[in-house]
């Protein structure tokens, strides 16, 4: 699927309850499965150890540990959506998250992604993603929640004058900071404020 490109606020604003993108799928092998234990410190034999599970486990596999398929969320998100013109993008938190299948070692994953809410924190974009991690050929997912992000400097704002009465001078601020005191004209004047 082609990643979607956001350049504005109100871009963004108009995907709201619509899905935005499925991403590619990814692989989650022993091997990266092997490197989050190393790096998480969580070395449970369900994850590592390929003989025992073999023998031991309900799955008679080794698995992916749940954060390991959580923390894949930001790669896949960024395959299916580009925003411009912000300074950074942070992640905020999660809602109503919950895992519904172990995702064996070997199979792949991907991301289902709806744009949930978007709301306006002075000059903040907080993104609220309803998203699914999918498995391939498996019916149920392996996780499913919303995702929360934050993206600084973006918000756009759009001021649409009128030709009555226009030729005052004006005073811009927002959140009472002084921006620039314009003399307006009857045309429609489109000022970008970047907080």
């Amino acid at each position: 699927m082609e990643k979607v490109i956001i350049n504005s606020y109100e871009e963004f604003e108009k995907l709201v309850g619509q899905q935005i993108g499925v991403s590619d799928y990814v692989e989650l092998s022993q091997e990266r499965i092997n490197l989050f234990a190393d790096a998480t410190l969580d070395h449970q034999w369900i994850h590592v150890d390929t003989e025992r599970a073999k023998v031991d486990s309900p799955y008679h596999s080794t698995i992916a540990h749940g954060y390991l398929t959580l923390s894949m969320l930001p790669y896949l998100w960024n395959q299916i959506i580009q925003v411009n013109n912000l300074k950074m993008m942070i992640n905020y938190g999660m809602d109503k998250m919950k895992f519904g299948q172990a995702v064996l070692s070997g199979q792949s994953i991907r991301l289902v992604t709806t744009l949930h809410s978007l709301t306006n924190l002075r000059g903040v974009a907080k993104a609220e993603i309803k998203f699914a991690i999918e498995i391939k050929d498996q019916p149920k997912k392996a996780l499913e929640g919303i995702a929360v992000f934050l993206y600084f400097n973006f918000i756009t704002k759009l001021f649409s004058f009128d030709s009555i009465s226009l030729y005052n001078s004006f005073i811009i601020s927002i959140n009472g900071k002084l921006l620039k005191k314009q003399i307006l004209s009857p045309e429609m004047i489109e000022i970008r404020l970047k907080s």
